[in-house]
């Protein structure tokens, strides 16, 4: 059984997808942030790679076509974003100012925490790029010499993580313009926090969208700055 499963053209797509359509219907019948898909179907591929003995290089060498889709699927975010250009073109020094400032917090937490406990310059520069899609963070990650799928489980935590707090930290710091709530998210958190700001409206939709894009473009401009730095 795990050696057919292993040589499956298809076992780790169709694993991926039933996976995630499983978390689907966990995040629609329960209704809780903590059933998030990503995080639903991770544990189930990590519960059934378990199972069948099948191992994470076999399964993602059946799996990683859908890799492919990480850029066109971030490109699509621009759909939202194209909807509310106005608020964009109205507010755009404070977006720019909003993701610029995400940004740099992002970074500058990344080099504190290692040095507070004493990463190698190989894990620091894996961390950096966790906060930025993955489309973007792979390469990033390559260039500098870190370590990819440390850097990918990285990116993943970080999206789950901003998805599933995000309505939460709204509230608890009173931030309730739409526009801010989006940017936050999306600067923090990625394509995974973007899901949740569609889900709280139009416009945080929008300006998560955005914010992907520019931080993902601001990371790649300043990292190098805090490579050397450390």
């Amino acid at each position: 059984m795990r050696d057919f499963l292993a040589d499956s053209l298809y076992f780790g797509i169709g694993l991926t997808l039933i996976a995630y359509e499983i978390g689907l219907w966990m995040k629609r019948r329960f209704k809780l942030a903590i059933f998030h898909p990503l995080l639903v179907a991770g544990a189930i591929v990590i519960g059934v790679l378990l199972l069948t003995g099948v191992s994470y290089e076999e399964y993602n060498s059946s799996a990683n076509y859908i890799t492919y889709l990480l850029t066109p699927t971030t490109v699509c975010l621009a759909v939202p974003l194209y909807s509310q250009i106005e608020q964009l073109k109205a507010h755009k020094f404070a977006v720019l100012g909003g993701i610029l400032a995400g940004v740099l917090t992002n970074l500058l937490t990344i080099f504190g925490l290692s040095l507070l406990f004493g990463l190698p310059k190989t894990e620091y520069v894996t961390l950096l790029p966790k906060s930025i899609t993955t489309a973007i963070a792979m390469p990033l990650c390559e260039v500098y010499g870190g370590v990819v799928p440390i850097t990918i489980a990285a990116v993943t935590i970080t999206g789950i993580l901003g998805s599933v707090i995000a309505s939460g930290v709204c509230r608890l710091f009173r931030i309730s313009e739409p526009v801010a709530q989006g940017l936050a998210i999306g600067t923090a958190s990625h394509a995974a926090g973007t899901s949740r700001a569609i889900e709280l409206g139009e416009t945080q939709g929008a300006m998560s969208s955005l914010a992907i894009a520019v931080a993902g473009i601001l990371t790649v401009v300043v990292v190098p700055f805090f490579v050397n730095l450390y």
